[in-house]
């Protein structure tokens, strides 16, 4: 027997087996109405009013539903709403300027476009053959509560989400993931944090980055319950984690910094910090320093988890967590360890090929580019997915990310193509030329640094090109930094030696990431 592996699975057993257990603690501080506490049949049932919406509206399996929303009751719902019933929903990242927002709304071919009340004005002039402010709005049109959806035939290798990420091209690719990435990551997930019906879940990590690396449906299928919460502040982290019990976190480095800072305030005030030896925190994006995975441990007493992947992966392929072999080791020696990607998840293979490019092969890796075949076709070849991050496997078999073979700058968390950059401060007219590269940073891993050529004359200075970018660049994207040169290094054809330029900001590190 052969039974499709949909998304559907996670909620229908909440629902089955946890009907009156809390499912989701909405962010009171919602623009829209707050859903405030639902259980998990109240969240199953909202699904299905979603469903029967988009059936109402006419919009038919395997068309596209974007939403630009921070996290929320209603995003996590629409994930299995909007998937669950055929569609295709497209989470789009609320920090993108609208020009950006236009593209992937365009490319898509969403039907229907969602947005978040607090980016309406932002976003006024993205047009959608549907476009609905969420909360009240949004709620009337699409929760039909008083008919039932039109049944799915399920299909596993159906696409259950469009993920649009930052890479090597001036315009974002759309990830397509399907149902059976999205299941077997959100499974393998879980199993490797060991989830469980005890989970407390806070919604630190985007839930538009890759599905929330899909923890959300792993934490929903256990009938944990979830904590949403809007904004990112190291001090309202604490509280929440203290307030509701939190057991799991999930974020980039920078989360993990902003809660570090917190706790040490609350410390030098006599306080103690909250969740010791109780929180997990599952960290990716960078891989941050030993002296930070050291600081979780003590400082906070809570376990660090280090995973590694990429949208395209679903995303997991690595995970790093503590083991029992490093268990009498000083707590300096086990950050050492834990600082690697980590060693393949289950169902992964990891291979390293001539060049030092880090390839994965799993059933997580992405079915491909919307609309891209020949940039799937260069991602997916030999059997392979090529991640662009060059690197080794130790004898442990554990992955170590050492340099990013790819033009991809990784700033808070966040992707950043420094030819999308490039692209954008080129259009400033005193430009000639310029060279975008990630430099290390303590605070975002890697800071967006611009190496500038000017027209002979020229007064531009870093403020003003940082003006200039962010008008066409979502904030994350932006140089932080502009360094004036009289000319860039370049190969004998014309070609920007990017090397050599990263060269002098590396040159006291052992990796050429951060």
């Amino acid at each position: 027997m052969k039974v499709a592996l949909t998304v559907n699975d996670f909620l229908r057993r909440a629902e089955l087996v946890y009907p009156d257990r809390v499912a989701v603690v909405d962010e009171p501080d919602q623009p829209a109405e707050s859903w405030g506490s639902i259980d998990y049949r109240e969240m199953a049932r909202r699904a299905r009013a979603m469903a029967a919406g988009l059936d109402e509206l006419g919009i038919g399996v395997g068309e596209r539903v974007a939403m630009v929303s921070h996290n929320s009751a209603r995003l996590l719902t629409a994930l299995f709403g909007v998937s669950g019933s055929g569609r295709v929903l497209v989470p789009i990242n609320f920090r993108l300027v609208a020009a950006e927002v236009r593209y992937i709304v365009e490319h898509s071919g969403a039907r229907i476009l969602l947005v978040d009340p607090e980016l309406a004005d932002a976003l006024a002039d993205v047009d959608c053959e549907r476009k609905l402010i969420i909360g009240a709005e949004s709620d009337a049109v699409l929760m039909k509560f008083d008919t039932e959806p039109v049944p799915w035939e399920a299909d596993e290798d159906a696409t259950a989400t469009i993920n649009y990420t930052s890479g090597t091209t001036a315009r974002p690719k759309g990830v397509q993931l399907t149902h059976r990435n999205v299941w077997i990551n959100a499974t393998t997930f879980g199993w490797h944090m060991g989830v469980s019906d005890r989970d407390v879940y806070l919604h630190t990590l985007p839930q538009f980055h890759c599905n929330g690396w899909g923890m959300l449906y792993a934490v929903s299928a256990m009938g944990g319950r979830h904590v949403i919460i809007r904004k990112i502040d190291g001090h309202e982290i604490l509280r929440r984690v203290e307030e509701q019990g939190v057991t799991l976190i999930c974020g980039a480095p920078a989360v993990l910094n902003a809660v570090l800072d917190a706790a040490a305030e609350l410390t030098a005030d006599g306080k103690e910090v909250p969740g010791r030896d109780r929180v997990r925190i599952v960290v990716a994006g960078a891989p941050p320093p030993t002296k930070t995975i050291e600081r979780t441990e003590v400082e906070l007493g809570w376990e660090f988890v280090q995973i590694y992947g990429l949208t395209e992966t679903a995303p997991l392929i690595t995970i790093n967590r503590n083991r029992e072999e490093f268990d009498d080791l000083s707590p300096f020696d086990r950050a050492q360890k834990l600082s690697r990607a980590g060693a393949p998840s289950f169902g992964t293979t990891m291979a390293v090929d001539d060049e030092g490019e880090i390839l994965a092969r799993s059933n997580t890796v992405m079915e491909g580019y919307w609309e891209q075949p020949e940039q799937t076709e260069a991602a997916i070849r030999d059997g392979f997915f090529h991640t662009g991050d060059g690197g080794t496997i130790d004898d442990d078999q554990y992955v170590v990310i050492s340099d990013r073979k790819k033009d991809v700058i990784i700033s808070g968390g966040e992707n950043v193509s420094s030819i999308e950059v490039e692209d954008a401060i080129f259009q400033h007219p005193d430009v000639t030329e310029v060279a975008v590269i990630g430099i290390p940073d303590e605070k975002w891993g890697e800071l967006v640094t611009a190496l500038v050529v000017t027209t002979p004359g020229s007064d531009l200075n870093e403020a003003g090109l940082i003006a200039h970018a962010k008008g066409l660049l979502a904030g994350y994207k932006c140089p932080k930094r502009v360094e004036f040169r009289d000319e860039l290094a370049r190969t004998a054809t014309g070609k920007l030696q990017k090397f050599k330029l990263r060269e002098p900001f590396w040159s006291d590190t052992t990796r050429q990431i951060n």
